[in-house]
């Protein structure tokens, strides 16, 4: 299916990461006009073959001046965001990892959605979030992280899509996939544990998420869909089926 997104301007955050590649890869595919976000590997955006820039967006200083160098867009897909690997429970979690974390995940997220709200004013456009099945289920030991996606996957979205209308603004919520981020916690132990909750049986690959997103952002697709999760985790129910 054509999704009519050729001609199209993007901005892809953590484009330097495995999700972020894919979702790049595949808008480029889609003859989207890609502006590849990274924060320190440069090199992995760059690859990418169009405009890269870098910023930290956590800073508000810098998340402006990305979107000042990336002019103007028509989509926006905000996936940049940070996974402790560390299993910490809640008695034992640092105030310092529990910043860090809503920082790098919802902060980064709201200051994305801000400034591409901002450069869109009343025009059409999309944009994605990438939300995670933790925002949803809950993680065991990554608490941080469960509560910055649920907030993403949540009051966010739901605020953003009475905001920015015409322009529609929906979640991708990955479970398991396999990325540079994840690779090394996907043990085969782990793997028969999570995919115990699928009845696919199998972890997503990063592909899966970026067509997810692409589908979300074509106003030919998906143009009556707004405020809405879609979840990419091969049916998981947040409890063992086998």
């Amino acid at each position: 299916m054509d999704l009519g997104l050729a001609g199209k301007r993007a901005l892809v955050t953590g484009a330097s990461g495995g999700i972020g590649q894919a979702v790049a890869r595949e808008l480029a595919a889609e003859g989207v006009e890609v502006v590849a976000h990274y924060h320190r590997n440069r090199e992995a955006a760059e690859a990418l073959g169009g405009l890269a820039l870098g910023a930290d967006l956590r800073d508000e200083a810098q998340v402006g001046a990305l979107f000042a160098q990336a002019g103007r867009l028509d989509l926006c897909v905000a996936n940049a965001g940070v996974w402790p690997s560390e299993d910490v429970p809640v008695s034992e979690l640092p105030l310092a990892r529990w910043r860090d974390t809503i920082d790098g995940n919802l902060t980064a997220t709201f200051l994305t959605a801000r400034g591409f709200a901002r450069g869109l004013g009343d025009r059409p456009g999309a944009l994605v979030l990438i939300g995670s099945t933790a925002g949803r289920f809950g993680e065991a030991g990554h608490a941080d992280y469960a509560a910055a996606k649920a907030a993403i996957g949540h009051g966010l979205l739901l605020s953003l899509k009475n905001e920015i209308a015409p322009a529609r603004v929906n979640v991708v919520a990955p479970g398991w996939t396999v990325s540079p981020m994840t690779e090394a916690s996907l043990t085969d132990e782990l793997v028969d544990r999570v995919t115990a909750t699928m009845p696919l049986r199998k972890v997503a690959r990063t592909e899966d998420i970026a067509r997810a997103v692409a589908f979300l952002l074509s106003e030919r697709a998906a143009g009556h869909i707004t405020g809405e999760v879609v979840t990419v985790a091969g049916g998981m129910e947040g409890r063992l089926l086998r």
